[in-house]
């Protein structure tokens, strides 16, 4: 199952949905990760046959695509004005 090109790219896909139904940026690492992955596998380029041949190889693959994608992601695209927001004192110590 990991050898198919599209079942990658259905995944890629889908998190890629979930991401526009979920706040932040918790599933965009792993789509880009997913479809990428899913066009090398679908590329069978010369020198590759291991990716395509375990399962734990293209999983591995995939979990060090979508690490670099999110941190890429994070690095560009950066944190929100406001998204954390800082306490300076307790409303029960009046």
């Amino acid at each position: 199952m990991h050898e198919m090109w599209w079942v990658w790219i259905a995944a890629g896909l889908a998190l890629a949905i979930v991401e526009v139904l979920v706040p932040g940026f918790l599933f965009a690492g792993f789509a880009v990760g997913a479809v990428i992955t899913g066009v090398v596998v679908g590329l069978a380029l010369p020198g590759m046959d291991w990716m395509t041949g375990s399962l734990t190889v293209s999983l591995v693959v995939f979990a060090v695509i979508s690490v670099v994608a999110w941190l890429a992601m994070r690095a560009v695209l950066g944190v929100r004005q406001g998204q954390m927001k800082r306490i300076d004192h307790d409303i029960n110590e009046d």
